[in-house]
């Protein structure tokens, strides 16, 4: 994959981020950034700390320590409203539609848009709608049905929609693909490329290494709550992203794979 040109700052930063349960350290010191057009995924095992870490970046967690930069300005992400100020959103396995809903309905769910005199303005919905839905997935025609009739590729191509319609430039996906058939999980790959492609971040936590290896820039992988890898996606095999998921180590000998036939010094 190609290097995206940088920015003067990331357009986010966690810094030492600490999260603690009683005498359980979640997240133990954990750093990591993202840049504008990159997407980097979040790897380890359950309980590992991936998802409290970005629970904490959606707002939906506070942590015991450590500070979040956006775009180099530090920042208080108190609830799940400020951080949709600052730009992040998250698309959750679940994807949180309402199933007897249609499209528009779920697109704007507790951000409707307004007449002048105060009522819901569902042909301006239908129309934002339907211009965000074919801007990702050309083909999207089922706009009045509810949601509970769609496929599961077109429930996160909805999801993804609510998300980039309030311009969101940090998005923290969580397993997209894990309910997916495979016709589905090459959709939802492109649109990934899609928003990449517009600049925005992405934070993708999933299980599925080929997900990862097919659309990361880097890969970050907790153990126990610590940061134990973060590498280039060219730097790594799939057997040592499982090493260091399950020992929190790289194998003995570990050379980054560009490396490897290099002669060594």
């Amino acid at each position: 994959m190609s290097q995206q040109p940088r920015d003067s700052a990331p357009l986010v930063e966690m810094i030492d981020i600490e999260k603690h349960f009683g005498g359980v350290r979640a997240v133990n010191g954990v750093s990591l950034d993202l840049w504008p057009g990159e997407v980097v995924g979040v790897l380890g095992h359950n309980g590992a700390g991936k998802s409290c870490l970005m629970r904490i970046l959606s707002g939906a967690m506070a942590p015991n320590g450590g500070e979040i930069r956006v775009r180099g300005a530090r920042v208080s992400l108190d609830s799940p409203h400020d951080a949709r100020a600052q730009g992040i959103e998250t698309i959750y396995q679940t994807l949180g539609l309402a199933d007897h809903l249609d499209a528009p309905a779920n697109l704007f769910l507790g951000r409707e848009l307004k007449t002048r005199f105060g009522n819901l303005d569902d042909r301006r919905m239908l129309r934002e709608a339907r211009e965000v839905l074919h801007r990702l997935n050309p083909n999207f025609r089922n706009l009045t049905d509810a949601v509970s009739r769609l496929s599961g590729g077109q429930r996160q191509v909805i999801a993804i929609a609510r998300a980039i319609y309030f311009d969101v430039k940090i998005l923290i996906m969580d397993e997209p693909t894990a309910a997916l058939g495979p016709s589905e999980t090459a959709m939802v790959a492109e649109l990934i490329q899609k928003l990449r492609a517009e600049g925005i971040g992405i934070f993708l936590v999933s299980h599925d290494l080929h997900d990862v290896f097919d659309l990361c820039d880097r890969v970050v992988v907790m153990n126990k709550g610590v940061r134990v890898g973060a590498h280039r996606i060219e730097e790594v095999s799939k057997d040592d992203v499982l090493s260091l998921i399950i020992k929190g180590e790289l194998p003995p000998g570990w050379r980054p794979r560009h490396l490897e036939a290099a002669p060594a010094h």
